[in-house]
């Protein structure tokens, strides 16, 4: 028997509309599953923004003040896509609240923020999702479990990267997003939490690692009123960058094997530049998120000249099946979250976790803070969730 859900939307950004996509697609795709999520209520703090999303996505109520959502009993689910300095308060209230989470990462500024929030959908018995939202490619699904089975060998070393220029124009707007206080790591908790949650499901855990970190535009202009997005704010009063441009870092996994992840949100010619090499003592595998739906994948007796081929995952792999047919038919981004919303909504309709969990959030934000301290004495920092 199929219920209705109701869900309500926190932060109504691009990532807010993400959500509230996937949430309407999920039925299109997954009608196997007993829920189908209701658009119930969306806050946004942004003067008639919410409305906007209210007449243009059906929600049955716009409100300013999240804590409206946390009282509404009609609200059964919520996702959080709000600034990372909102994470924490907005994350515990609506756990406390009874309310099933999907929050976007690195779910607060530091580690004890992640924290907290796991905590309190520990304690209250609800269903914890996390924007993690790479980890749902099929191609990358398909890679972990042939790392797993021994396709490649015993894993030696890996690479990821992480790499835009979404802030590589000097007038980018001075926005949260590079305020210590609001958006606390700058590319860390924007770009490198996903290169950790990739390191973490692919790999295991990682034990300890040492990282360099870099500010490459220091001062930008202020924005004259609201801003969604990478908006640009030429002319206006200018101000300090306060967090990370740039960071690379060496990693050490609890297998012994060794990594590096290197992030930058300035780089000039690249966009979305993200992926992984992971190297084997018998071969490697090769993801490339521009070309979502490849693998190449080098495995053999061969050893030396070994060749690389390039494998178009298909229905086989994760949930590809459930929104193309055959292989080398191609995925988007937005795919993706319709993954992560249906992975979320069975965790709730059979009350155990499918996908990204808060752990998973605590794992990477521990991760983070080891990079801060490490970049800022110098040495090799353990991680401890």
């Amino acid at each position: 028997m199929v219920r209705t859900l109701g869900v309500a939307v926190v932060g109504f950004g691009w990532m807010g509309r993400v959500h509230t996509q996937a949430y309407a697609r999920v039925p299109h795709h997954f009608p196997q599953l007993p829920l189908r999520p209701r658009l119930v209520a969306v806050a946004e703090e942004v003067p008639g923004r919410a409305e906007e999303a209210a007449e243009r996505f059906g929600f049955a109520t716009a409100t300013r003040d999240w804590r409206e959502v946390a009282a509404d009993p009609r609200v059964e689910a919520v996702s959080v896509t709000a600034p990372n300095f909102l994470h924490r308060e907005i994350g515990v209230a609506m756990a406390e609240a009874g309310k099933h989470l999907w929050i976007e990462k690195p779910v607060g500024l530091t580690a004890a923020d992640a924290r907290a929030v796991a905590d309190a959908v520990a304690a209250a018995g609800v269903q914890g999702a996390v924007g993690f939202n790479y980890r749902n490619a099929p191609a990358v699904e398909a890679a972990r479990d042939l790392i797993a089975a021994g396709e490649i060998g015993t894993v030696t070393h890996a690479r990821v990267r992480l790499f835009s220029d979404y802030a590589a124009h000097p007038e980018g707007a001075l926005t949260w997003r590079y305020e210590r206080a609001r958006g606390g790591s700058g590319v860390l908790g924007d770009l490198a939490s996903h290169g950790v949650d990739l390191a973490r499901f692919l790999l295991g855990d990682i034990a300890e690692l040492t990282a360099d970190t870099a500010v490459f535009v220091p001062e930008r202009a202020r924005p004259a009123g609201a801003t969604a997005g990478h908006t640009r704010a030429s002319g206006g009063e200018l101000g300090p960058v306060e967090n990370e441009d740039y960071v690379s870092c060496l990693l050490r996994f609890a297998s012994g094997a060794r990594g590096v992840l290197e992030a930058c949100r300035v780089s000039v010619g690249e966009q979305n530049n993200y992926g992984f090499e992971v190297h084997g003592t018998r071969g490697a595998v090769l993801w490339d998120f521009r070309r979502m739906n490849e693998l190449g994948v080098s495995r053999g007796t061969g050893y030396q000249d070994q060749p690389v081929s390039t494998v178009y995952v298909g229905p086989g792999a994760g949930e590809y099946a459930a929104f193309q047919p055959g292989a080398a038919n191609a995925m988007g981004y937005d795919d993706l979250k319709v993954i992560e919303a249906y992975r979320f909504l069975r965790s709730v309709a059979e009350g155990t976790p499918y996908g990204t969990t808060l752990t998973d959030a605590v794992h990477s934000a521990a991760a983070l803070d080891a990079m801060t301290r490490s970049a800022e004495t110098g040495t090799w920092v353990s991680v401890r969730p």
